[in-house]
């Protein structure tokens, strides 16, 4: 059984909490998900530990993880807005191919641009990447599309609200973010 880690998600609204599973040998990472692959999301850390271990998951007592992801989204929306860091933008593309896997929700397909851009984080000097036009245009489109999973996981994340009237919930302690009841989601996310 893999590794759980517990993963802070930063934004405007607040922090949720993630599991994020470290894949073993040639399995890729996911993010934890109920029966329905509906996102296991939690306001603090310490609900999120108790989830773990009623379900015998081995959580690592580390510090969180955090993923920021508003200058992620100042970045995508308009590159002179926000400072593109290579760190938090390869984040954020790596938990959202994690989060696409997790929730069986695939991103756009990706091509020759996205995997030049890609190999380019590594090489990136001071802050500055070396990307193309089209290299730049292939990360934020990719980035995009990955804050629309995220907004539309967290949407339908697991928790007491989301399951159904017949059914007992899957993730009792799981909580949605205020502003997303009845699938509304609040501007400005």
């Amino acid at each position: 059984m893999p590794d759980h880690h517990p993963y802070r998600i930063a934004t405007r609204r607040g922090d949720l909490h993630l599991i994020w599973r470290a894949g073993a040998g040639d399995e890729p990472d996911t993010v934890a998900v109920d029966g329905r692959r509906r996102l296991l999301a939690f306001h603090d850390t310490e609900t999120l530990a108790g989830h773990c271990d009623r379900h015998g998951w081995a959580l690592v007592a580390d510090e969180p993880a955090t993923l920021d992801l508003e200058g992620v989204r100042e970045w995508a929306e308009d590159p002179r807005r926000g400072t593109a860091r290579p760190g938090p933008l390869l984040d954020a593309w790596n938990f959202f191919e994690d989060l696409a896997r997790s929730v069986a929700v695939p991103l756009p397909p990706q091509g020759a641009a996205h995997d030049a851009a890609y190999e380019k984080f590594f090489d990136a000097d001071d802050g500055a990447q070396p990307w193309t036009a089209q290299e730049a245009a292939a990360v934020r489109d990719l980035l995009k599309a990955g804050l629309a999973l995220w907004e539309e996981s967290v949407r339908g994340a697991a928790g007491p609200a989301s399951a159904p009237t017949t059914a007992p919930p899957l993730a009792p302690d799981a909580v949605r973010v205020p502003g997303h009841e009845n699938g509304q989601c609040r501007k400005n996310t």
